[in-house]
């Protein structure tokens, strides 16, 4: 599966503190599929929705 990546966010932010999830949160609020997802090779957090167009089957 294809996605685009809307957002990054470093993984080490202060403890309780959960940026890429707001910032999923309120693309979803405006209709937007996105989620958060963790990129390993850069420890950091990439808020993602689907590649849209002929490409998803």
């Amino acid at each position: 599966m294809r996605r685009t990546v809307l957002e990054t966010f470093p993984a080490g932010g202060p403890r309780g503190s959960r940026p890429a999830e707001e910032f999923a949160r309120r693309r979803r609020d405006e209709g937007v599929p996105a989620e958060v997802v963790m990129d390993l090779d850069t420890d950091a957090f990439l808020v993602v929705i689907p590649q849209q167009g002929a490409e998803s089957r």
